[in-house]
């Protein structure tokens, strides 16, 4: 008993800080919301075109501008005060929830219009998330950050553990309407956290002073730090083709298993469960390694393959439960490092890099697997993820064994005679 209240303390240290407290909090309502949303707003556009491509494409328009635009994003949390940022981002997106409400509603919804305001969501991402990411590290400084990303990863999957399924219900039940509204009232809990906060209990660091080149000079930055460098290499292929089950899902759901909202909500809920375990795991870690990235990445892969030609929706659900824990371990590992390597300065431009082969990939990889879910089927478009994750991972693997060898060479010769 002992031992297990140590390790929960250990666990759930950053909530000792009050500020990161009411973030947390308040997160997992509003995230809550936002899964629900994301999950009605899936459902809505296959019900409208019965389409992966269509799914896909809009998929990949919410998450365009962080693409074209996500750079800049990370100088703007540079720049400006993230709290007072997160406050105006926060707002924009439930403005744009209750639109959303709104149209579907009336009975006026089409597909072009969910289009539009999924990219202009993406807008709003392009500041909110490397602010976001980037303001961890203020609310409870450099010795917890790496707690506090991996109970950030917990929040973000138990709010994807309930959403899902309270979602599935709630569209047999009352329609599809309501959880836009739902998603618009969960952020006011976000922007009282924000506002209740204690500025002086921040851990802040001197702004970036204007000046021009600076999205060069986070470029730079990153590609000059080999740690920095390959972390976002190996996110950026895995994230691109592995990370897009919104798509793989519900395809799988409706066309391989042969089942409607309810079942699409109860296989995204049991991968996050398995996630949630994944991220108190690594909340549970003092530090990121080399080895925890590499070794949880090969595991994902590997299960993204099993998952594809499980038998039966049961024996896919239970390989999502791993797949799951996998998934955020190399995530939260993979956040940390970047954190933990970055200089204050330049830490909202690297996190805004890794916003971007996160969340900017998808357009490049959701139409891609989107497209071969329609030709080959939806097992076939989680296998190729799978697959292709596995030859990042072990090429990273492969480059990190090479750079220990050549410092091993380098290393001066020991006179053992001496």
């Amino acid at each position: 008993m002992t031992r297990l209240k140590l390790a929960g303390e250990r666990t759930f240290r950053s909530l000792h800080v009050r500020n990161y407290r009411l973030f947390f909090y308040s997160q997992l309502v509003s995230l809550t919301g936002t899964w629900m949303q994301t999950t009605a707003q899936s459902w809505l556009v296959l019900k409208l075109t019965d389409s992966g491509v269509a799914l896909g494409v809009m998929i990949a328009l919410q998450f365009l501008p962080m693409l074209l635009f996500g750079v800049w994003g990370g100088v703007v949390a540079d720049r400006l005060d993230k709290r007072r940022t997160l406050i105006w981002t926060q707002g924009a997106a439930a403005v744009l929830a209750v639109a959303m409400w709104g149209i579907v509603l009336t009975g006026v919804v089409e597909v072009w219009m969910i289009d539009v305001l999924a990219f202009l969501l993406g807008m709003v991402t392009v500041v909110d998330l490397p602010t976001r990411q980037a303001f961890v590290i203020e609310m409870v400084g450099t010795d917890e950050v790496a707690n506090a990303v991996g109970l950030n990863s917990a929040v973000f999957n138990a709010a994807r553990l309930v959403g899902p399924a309270v979602a599935g219900l709630l569209i047999h039940v009352i329609g599809l309407s309501p959880l836009f509204l739902f998603n618009a009232i969960s952020f006011v809990p976000v922007i009282g956290g924000l506002a209740a906060m204690r500025p002086d209990e921040l851990v802040r660091h001197a702004p970036a002073p204007r000046a021009r080149g600076q999205i060069r000079e986070g470029l730079r930055y990153v590609w000059n730090s080999p740690v920095l460098r390959s972390t976002l290499i190996v996110c950026a292929v895995v994230t691109t083709f592995g990370f897009n089950f919104i798509i793989v899902l519900p395809l799988m759901a409706k066309n391989v298993f042969h089942g409607g909202a309810g079942l699409y909500g109860a296989l995204l809920a049991v991968m996050a469960a398995g996630s949630l375990v994944g991220a108190l795991t690594a909340a549970n870690k003092a530090r990121p390694s080399r080895p925890l990235l590499v070794g949880s990445g090969v595991a994902f892969a590997v299960l993204c393959m099993a998952a594809s030609v499980a038998p039966s929706a049961i024996a896919c659900a239970v390989l999502l439960v791993p797949l799951g824990a996998a998934s955020m371990v190399f995530l939260t590992t993979a956040n940390s490092t970047l954190q933990l390597n970055s200089q204050h300065h330049m830490r909202g431009r690297v996190m805004a890099i890794y916003a971007l082969v996160f969340l900017g990939s998808t357009p490049i990889g959701g139409p891609i697997v989107g497209w071969i879910s329609e030709q080959w089927g939806a097992r076939a478009g989680l296998f190729v993820g799978g697959g292709a994750s596995l030859v990042a991972v072990l090429a990273v693997m492969a480059g990190t064994w090479r750079q220990r060898i050549h410092a091993a060479q380098r290393e001066p010769a020991v006179d053992l005679a001496a």
